[in-house]
């Protein structure tokens, strides 16, 4: 019986980039426009109600915690199920953290997994586990997931500019 993944939800953020490639410069772009902003700056938002670009780095550094480590849990467990999170209940965990401390964690975080992302082998990248609210989905749909989903913010963070 074939395997059916479910659409990535920011499949149309990332286009037709290669994953590794955006993975790689998506941090450095976001850092760029940013770094030379004041902490007034950060607590501004792109859209009414939304985020602060201070909790949109926050919610970066976060998903960079949490979704590659589902990746080494599927690598390193055989039938792993993943445990869903909430962005809106993991934000106020961190909320108080400063952007910058937030941007150098997601940066930080982000070389050390693209260092794992860049080493996967074609196996690695089609070994599966179970989500949730997903269903059944591939180490490197997660690659590709973290990837758009950065493209996703860094179009926000433009906003605001």
């Amino acid at each position: 019986m074939a395997m059916t993944i479910t659409p990535n939800p920011y499949a149309a953020d990332l286009g037709g980039r290669d994953a590794l490639e955006a993975l790689s410069d998506t941090p450095q772009r976001i850092r760029s426009i940013v770094e030379r902003w004041s902490n007034a700056d950060f607590e501004r938002s792109y859209a009414p109600g939304k985020w602060s670009i201070r909790k949109v780095l926050i919610h970066l550094a976060q998903t960079e915690l949490a979704l590659p480590t589902r990746v080494r849990f599927a690598l390193s467990q055989q039938g792993y199920i993943a445990q869903a999170f909430s962005q809106d209940d993991w934000l106020p965990i961190d909320e108080h953290v400063d952007a910058r401390t937030a941007l150098d964690t997601y940066t930080t975080l982000r070389r050390f997994n693209l260092s794992m992302f860049n080493r996967l082998t074609s196996a690695d990248r089609s070994r599966t586990f179970t989500h949730p609210e997903y269903g059944q989905l591939t180490v490197w749909w997660v690659a590709e997931q973290i990837a758009g989903h950065d493209i996703h913010h860094l179009k926000q963070i433009e906003l605001v500019q």
